[in-house]
């Protein structure tokens, strides 16, 4: 269905049943088909998360020049929803939702900035930084929440019982989640642990009309909540372990080698937390190989904070072992998980792919941070991890010189002000921040400011 607003003069839509997505087990135990709009989160033979699957017969029946020359012509089209850089990819993510309940932002299609002053001063020739975080709310999560948020509509279109959708969050995650449902006319509950989201993080739901719910815990302590809230209540579930959210993000790895001209990158950086992301990005890129749409995988690196490492842990162990940890408070707040939901996805991602598992301090990500915005970039302290991170690998010889290599922002850094403000008032504590840049206060006198201004420029 085209909403009357936009128009376009060719029908880019498939027809809808010649595409075929379920539920599956995500360890690969034969449990079965499970239509996606079946309220399920857990495989019912044995008890592992599942995934999204696809019919990849289905798929082939267009060649990879063919999905190539669709996607580009779709590609921030005014034809609704297919000019969302979610909803572009439709028949790869979520075929089942109709147009019309299709709940869109405009969301993906963000900026692929190259960051060609940063990399020479770090000896970098090909350095770009996806900046996720322009998107509605200033996050990657929205590209996941229009794909659940507009299954959970199609099933209330089928007469589901569904009196609410719910999430636990470190931030981003609740504003995703609190703008789509307030754009659907759905109710949305999210439980944030006390003190530990930014305030600009705080207000978005609350200014969606969500119920928000600040519990005396961390993030792992809220999602225990959110589970047994939807066991429960019917309530649907809204964080990463349903993997509807997954089929989004994972446009993220198409979109980056559609912008490069159907060329795929060399590494591939991700800041990892509850670790949906790096396992939906891992998705994306295999998906298109066995598509022929690539002919190769990028290296694929995971950054962790090292205050809530648990996957860098246990890929120090080649990945035998895993054990969750209490995760202490970081700057890097919403990857500030110990116990993530996607750790099975990602090992099995990671293994697929040539991958590292590295981590960075706060004095390490938080002066990354200040490093890059000084190049005109504007990041938040998850992508501070991922620079960090690349700048240790560059430096051991991981990654080479002439590499082209991608960096994944995942939030807006004006929902990071405080900690920017802390950084450049040299009140973070236990790190010199090399990098600071205070105001000069002055009396409003022209010789004075005269004075200060060719101090700096004469150095």
């Amino acid at each position: 269905m085209t909403n009357p607003a936009f128009s376009h003069s060719v029908d880019l839509s498939p027809p809808a049943s010649h595409f075929r997505a379920w539920f599956g087990c995500a360890a690969g135990c034969g449990g079965g088909e499970l239509p996606l709009n079946q309220v399920i989160y857990y495989c019912p033979a044995c008890g592992g998360l599942l995934e999204v699957q696809h019919d990849l017969a289905a798929l082939r029946s267009r060649s990879a020049e063919e999905w190539k020359l669709l996607f580009d012509d779709r590609h921030r089209r005014t034809m609704y929803p297919y000019g969302s850089g979610v909803w572009g990819k439709k028949e790869m993510v979520c075929p089942a939702v109709a147009d019309h309940n299709v709940v869109s932002m405009y969301e993906g299609g963000t900026n692929l900035f190259w960051a060609e002053r940063l990399g020479k001063q770090i000896g970098l020739e090909d350095l770009w930084v996806k900046q996720c975080g322009n998107s509605h709310t200033g996050s990657f999560k929205d590209l996941g929440m229009t794909v659940l948020v507009s299954m959970v509509k199609q099933m209330i279109a089928e007469v589901t019982r569904i009196p609410a959708v719910a999430c636990a969050s470190t931030g981003d995650t609740s504003a995703a989640l609190a703008a789509y449902c307030a754009a659907a006319g759905i109710p949305a509950i999210v439980i944030l642990p006390r003190n530990r989201v930014s305030t600009a993080q705080l207000i978005q739901p609350m200014a969606n009309g969500a119920l928000t719910l600040s519990l005396d815990t961390d993030f792992d302590g809220c999602m225990r909540v959110v589970r047994e809230l939807c066991t429960r209540e019917n309530i649907y579930l809204a964080n990463s372990m349903n993997s509807l959210r997954l089929e989004g993000q994972k446009t993220i790895s198409i979109e980056i080698v559609q912008q490069f001209d159907w060329e795929v990158p060399d590494v591939v950086i991700v800041p990892g937390g509850n670790l949906g992301n790096i396992s939906a990005i891992g998705r994306g890129f295999l998906l298109m190989r066995d598509l022929g749409m690539i002919d190769r995988l990028p290296r694929l690196v995971c950054a962790q904070a090292e205050r809530a490492n648990p996957l860098y842990r246990s890929f120090l162990t080649g990945f035998s072992s895993y054990q969750p940890i209490q995760a202490q408070e970081t700057l890097a707040s919403a990857i500030q998980i110990g116990d993530p939901v996607s750790i099975d996805r990602a090992i099995k991602v990671l293994k697929a792919f040539d991958s590292v598992v590295e981590q960075a301090t706060e004095e390490e990500l938080a002066d990354a941070v200040a490093l890059a915005d000084r190049t005109g970039l504007f990041n938040c302290p998850h992508t501070g991890v991922a620079l960090a991170v690349l700048f240790k690998l560059l430096e051991r010889g991981q990654i080479k010189s002439p590499e082209r290599v991608v960096v994944i922002s995942t939030a807006h850094g004006l929902k990071f002000t405080d900690f920017k403000r802390r950084y450049h008032e040299g009140k973070l504590p236990d790190m010199a921040a090399r990098y600071a840049n205070q105001p000069v206060e002055l009396p409003a006198d022209y010789d004075k400011a005269r004075d200060a201004i060719f101090r700096v420029l004469e150095k």
